[in-house]
Formats: C-alpha cells, structure tokens, sequence
C-alpha cells in the first residue's frame, strides 16, 4: 500500500484536482502566510509531514479555487467543475475559510443599516 490514500467520495475528481497541483497545495498566500520562501506557493506535499510539530502526514483538500466560494454550502462545491477547484492543506484551507468569513462579515456590517441614533 502507497502512503497516499484518497478520499473515499470523489475519488476520481480529488485525484485530479491533485495531480493538476503536482501533490501540492495551492495557496498562493490567501491564508495570511505569504510563503515567499517557497516561491509564493504553499510548501505542503500530499503525504508529507505537516507545517507544524506533531501534525503527521499532510493530506490535501480539493476544494473551491475562490476563497469566497469556499463558503458555499457544501452541496453547491460538491457541484464544481474540476477548472473551479484547488488543492489545499488543511492549514490554508482552514485559515483562508476563516479569512473569507470575516472578510465578509465586515462587508455586511459596512453595508448594514446604520444605528438609530
């Protein structure tokens, strides 16, 4: 048996999704991290070890590309094409989700009725 082991759902796509990114992910820096020294790309390799102490092997997502989308409910991104998807640690793809939520908060809030006095 390989070290890597795809998702049981979506096994064709995932795979896809994770050879067009060569094993890698993708984040470009929409997480907070500007990963400059590794060429403005992610370092985390499917089935390598994690960013952090302790992590063990690193297994990549396939999810929405646009950190927005990321936001979606989950039956519209399980209706993406293979072009709308990126691959993702969990780490990025948890703190450019986090990024994309609050970044629309603000947005709602910026666009909210004022206060009443």
């Amino acid at each position: 048996m390989t070290g890597r082991v795809p998702p049981l759902g979506g096994n064709g796509l995932w795979q896809a999704v994770i050879a067009a990114a060569a094993g890698r992910c993708q984040c470009r820096g929409t997480c907070g991290t500007s990963h400059d020294k590794d060429g403005g790309r992610c370092k985390t390799v499917h089935g390598g070890y994690g960013p952090r102490h302790g992590t063990g092997a690193a297994r990549l997502l396939a999810a929405p590309a646009d950190p927005d989308s990321l936001l979606l409910p989950p039956h519209h991104i399980a209706t993406l094409p293979k072009q709308a998807l990126a691959a993702w640690c969990p780490a990025c793809h948890d703190a450019t989700r986090r990024n994309a939520h609050k970044a629309r908060q603000a947005a709602a809030a910026a666009d909210g009725p004022d206060g009443l006095f």
